[in-house]
């Protein structure tokens, strides 16, 4: 495909520059970015609320976002939409979340443009006169805007949370993944089918550097996925095993949007189980219980020292936490580990993914 055509099949480009040239090596990194003293410290899977449909409003930068979108002051267009969707939502069959993300006039994320997802479409141009139709046609009867055209979107879509006004945390962490992220797509050449923009508010202030990848499984389904406390350095992984290979990273993963905070939780439980089998390299079927409950416990102990933690020292991994004081218990109960019966787990193993799928 010539590389004019790739870059016309891209319906959000990234800006050429970043509203917030913040980098991880800001001197209030040790306070509020990276190095803060509560990074990485809870957590992270089941950490995202329940909700189904998820619509961005381009407009303007983190830089002039008020801490609440809904605020008096703010500018029109997002006081109103956020104050609509607010109205509405019990006459919504899908739990609607609005978030801000820039937008810059004249390319192909202006302002008032709205994007949402999971459907995968985008309006263009929403202004103050439109806001109660486009709620009642397109958030209420999942129908068309017909004042508006829609348009597929197409490629992965990152949002980065950079609104410093609401937490300086995200404020600090977002602009440098904003920046890493951009420099990761170009030296992968993935200009014309990933795009990366800052957003607003996310929730989950605690988990900063936030990001949600917005992207289509081979099968076609829309996924949302969230990720906390990302750094710079986790750009590369989430960019090449998420994006290209389309693998979730569970160490850094919070949930998905579609799944309560239970699902998100045993969702992740499946897929480590499974890969924990896939590890050892041998059916579970054909393996006794005596091994399977040592491969299961090796694979569990090599889990809580991968990715976030690097297995550097007294440090613990954010899916499983282990604190340093706590280390001795989890010795003395490492032999404990649950462990995966014969074929009747195996059958329920099987029936949890599918139920997932």
């Amino acid at each position: 495909m010539a590389r004019r055509d790739r870059e016309e099949a891209l319906t959000l480009t990234n800006p050429t520059s970043s509203s917030f040239p913040i980098t991880a090596l800001d001197p209030l990194d040790a306070e509020f970015g990276f190095s803060r003293p509560d990074f990485r410290t809870s957590q992270l899977a089941g950490s995202v609320e329940f909700y189904q449909r998820h619509v961005f409003l381009c407009y303007k930068n983190p830089q002039v976002w008020p801490p609440k979108i809904e605020a008096s002051e703010f500018d029109q267009v997002p006081r109103l939409l956020s104050a609509a969707i607010m109205a509405r939502k019990a006459d919504m069959n899908k739990k609607t979340r609005l978030t801000i993300c820039e937008g810059h006039d004249g390319t192909e994320a202006s302002d008032g443009d709205a994007l949402i997802f999971p459907d995968m479409i985008r309006y263009r141009r929403l202004t103050h006169s439109d806001v109660d139709s486009f709620v009642e046609e397109v958030l209420v009867k999942n129908g068309e805007w017909l004042p508006g055209t829609p348009e597929r979107l197409k490629g992965s879509y990152v949002f980065v949370c950079c609104h410093g006004s609401q937490d300086r945390r995200c404020g600090v962490c977002g602009p440098a993944l904003i920046s890493r992220f951009k420099e990761e797509i170009e030296l992968h050449g993935l200009e014309s089918t990933v795009s990366v923009s800052p957003c607003s508010h996310l929730g989950g202030h605690k988990y900063a550097g936030n990001v949600i990848i917005f992207g289509s499984k081979i099968n076609g389904e829309v996924t949302g996925h969230w990720y906390g406390y990302v750094t710079p350095e986790d750009v590369q992984v989430l960019l090449e095993q998420h994006i290209l290979k389309g693998e979730i990273v569970d160490w850094l993963w919070r949930g998905e949007m579609g799944l309560s905070e239970e699902e998100q939780k045993k969702s992740q439980e499946i897929r480590i189980k499974l890969n924990c089998e896939t590890d050892v390299g041998k059916n579970a079927e054909e393996l006794s219980q005596t091994h399977k409950s040592e491969d299961t416990a090796a694979c569990r102990s090599r889990l809580e020292v991968k990715g976030c933690c690097q297995g550097n020292g007294n440090s613990y991994c954010c899916q499983n936490p282990v604190f340093p004081e706590k280390q001795e218990n989890l010795d003395a109960n490492a032999g404990a580990t649950k462990v995966i019966s014969d074929k009747n787990s195996s059958k329920e193993l099987n029936s949890g993914i599918k139920s997932l799928l």
